[in-house]
């Protein structure tokens, strides 16, 4: 008798780490979707999810009736770590920063991840995320992007509700003042990125002039193994120079999208040189991000017959 005891206990136990696990998997999209927003980094999100299973497993949960909400401060408190952490030893200058592009052909179906992922944050969003202290970009994020009340956010942050509540309205003054406005639609916002390329490529001066807006930035990140391509562009005309220098290399082109925005990839050799995505605000360009560090470059897992559509 005390065998098939254990051997029911066994199977009991073996059930519930089963539904554990099932219920982690259901809600793991949104939490790497909380965690992107947090660290506007795709590996240390999927590090930060990987360690909020891991504080499930060795949790007793079976007193809490909102998993999904027990999980998402989870992954709140890891960030907020994972930030505090970074702050103390980042060596790339923010003011060149671009935070890591979820990218995907336009002509394939979105898979759930990259949508959840993607939905509402593009990089121009992320890079203001990137200048707010940890602790303001935990309850922004929380409260204002996923409805965390502040109650259970001022447990993470170890402050009153009201602290927390001045810290999401300083963080949101922020994002507002700087975050530019909704663009076209989609097929609008590709035409003025192509007509952006087809004019630089044609040296074409005032078309260039015609598709940007006058206080247009473009923020070039070559990491730090390529620190000398790294800077910082403000004004039309001076974006103008750099988009016809840079022309004149050639290279290949593939259109994608980047967190839902229009995009487009150099290509060289078979392999990815440079990634540029638009953001867009009526008909105008008024942030350009370009990722050149080779490093994340080929970790932004496209295939080799992907890079092979590009054009030339």
């Amino acid at each position: 008798m005390p065998a098939r005891h254990g051997a029911d206990d066994e199977l009991a136990r073996h059930n519930a780490d089963h539904e554990l696990a099932r219920r982690f998997e259901a809600d793991r999209a949104h939490l790497r979707a909380v965690a992107y927003r947090m660290l506007g980094s795709l590996s240390e999100a999927e590090d930060a999810v990987q360690e909020a299973w891991f504080k499930l497993s060795r949790s007793d949960v079976s007193e809490v009736r909102n998993l999904s909400g027990w999980l998402t401060t989870v992954v709140g408190r890891v960030c907020l770590d994972m930030l505090r952490s970074r702050g103390s030893r980042r060596e790339d200058p923010l003011e060149y920063y671009v935070p890591d592009p979820v990218v995907r052909l336009p002509d394939t179906t979105d898979p759930e991840h990259a949508a959840e992922i993607t939905e509402s944050v593009g990089l121009a969003l992320l890079v203001v995320l990137e200048t707010l202290a940890p602790a303001e970009r935990l309850a922004f994020v929380l409260h204002d992007m996923f409805a965390v009340s502040f109650d259970e956010i001022a447990r993470i942050v170890d402050r009153t509700p009201a602290a927390t509540r001045q810290l999401a309205s300083r963080a949101r003054r922020r994002v507002q003042d700087a975050t530019p406005a909704a663009g076209p639609d989609a097929r609008r916002q590709r035409e003025i990125a192509d007509a952006f390329l087809a004019a630089a490529h044609g040296g074409d001066f005032e078309g260039l002039l015609a598709v940007l807006d006058p206080d247009v930035v473009l923020r070039a990140d070559g990491g730090t193994a390529l620190a000398v391509a790294s800077k910082i562009v403000r004004g039309a005309e001076a974006v103008i120079a750099q988009a016809l220098t840079y022309a004149k290399f050639r290279t290949g082109t593939l259109r994608l999208l980047v967190n839902g925005a229009p995009a487009v990839l150099s290509v060289s050799g078979g392999r990815p040189t440079a990634l540029m995505a638009f953001t867009i605000a009526g008909d105008r360009i008024v942030e350009l991000h370009i990722l050149a560090d080779p490093e994340r470059l080929a970790a932004l897992g496209l295939r080799e017959e992907d890079l092979a559509r590009a054009t030339y």
